[in-house]
């Protein structure tokens, strides 16, 4: 049996679009003995609530089978942070940003603006607050403390799941989950990752730990549609220019979205 190692990358916004296909190439390569370790090489700024943690149980669930190194590239923040501690080992290089643990809730209000356009909107609705999160008018009182409530709960949820990933208290963490990111080297002393290092050096260590050797590692990649790969080009690493104003397009909307718990 010609054993090996796999590397997987992963770019952009997490989110359940983006995740889906990661996610089920981690399943598969739960199944495949051939595939020793696995090398997670990840730069993301964060997403989803739902979709990073989908991501981070894809990537523990792997690692409680074979061995996962996680490899952080520029940044690491938020819900991209809570994939890498899934597994094993997490590097980063001495200038990564890392961290970012968080919650928010983006809310746009544009009453305002359409008023100085002379845009009227009525919103029909039946449920007390069934309006509050379409994004024409401010959130009441009692709307603000309910999202901030709902932010509160996926906000502990994090801190925990990452005091468990890190072997750390509540409490530790809680003090670093200010929303601030650190340095890698910072990271490294407060005990956010496990080394510092490059994907060189990450996949030398996973190497050494399943005693593949680096030269047996392939890159894999989850298989894309037809017709994406036709409006994106062929290439893994470009994605096309459509592809590319498609996902800067849906980031920004994403990210200026009413309604959406984000990390």
């Amino acid at each position: 049996m010609r054993e090996r190692l796999a590397h997987v990358v992963f770019r952009g916004t997490i989110r359940e679009r983006s995740v889906e296909p990661y996610i089920r190439l981690l399943r598969v390569l739960r199944g495949r003995r051939r595939i020793k370790g696995v090398l997670l090489d990840i730069s993301s700024g964060g997403g989803e609530a739902v979709a990073s943690f989908d991501f981070y149980l894809a990537v523990q669930r792997l690692n409680e089978v074979k061995p996962v190194f996680a490899t952080i590239g520029s940044i690491a923040a938020s819900g991209a942070y809570m994939a890498a501690v899934g597994a094993r080992r997490v590097f980063a290089y001495p200038e990564s940003e890392v961290g970012s643990i968080g919650v928010v809730f983006p809310h746009l209000a544009v009453r305002g603006l359409l008023d100085r356009l002379g845009i009227s909107v009525e919103l029909l609705h039946v449920g007390e607050h069934k309006d509050a999160f379409q994004g024409y008018r401010p959130l009441t009182e009692v709307e603000r403390a309910k999202l901030l409530a709902v932010a509160q709960q996926s906000y502990d949820e994090f801190v925990g799941l990452v005091a468990r990933a890190r072997h750390r208290s509540v409490e530790e963490i809680r003090a670093l989950a200010t929303g601030e990111f650190w340095s890698g080297r910072r990271a490294l002393e407060l005990g956010l990752i496990d080394a510092l290092g490059d994907r060189e050096v990450a996949l030398s260590a996973l190497a050494e730990a399943t005693g593949v050797p680096v030269g047996k590692t392939v890159r894999l990649a989850p298989p894309r549609p037809f017709i994406d790969r036709l409006l994106t080009g062929n290439s893994a690493t470009s994605g096309g220019l459509a592809g590319r104003l498609h996902d800067a397009l849906e980031d920004s909307v994403l990210s200026a979205s009413s309604f959406g718990l984000r990390r």
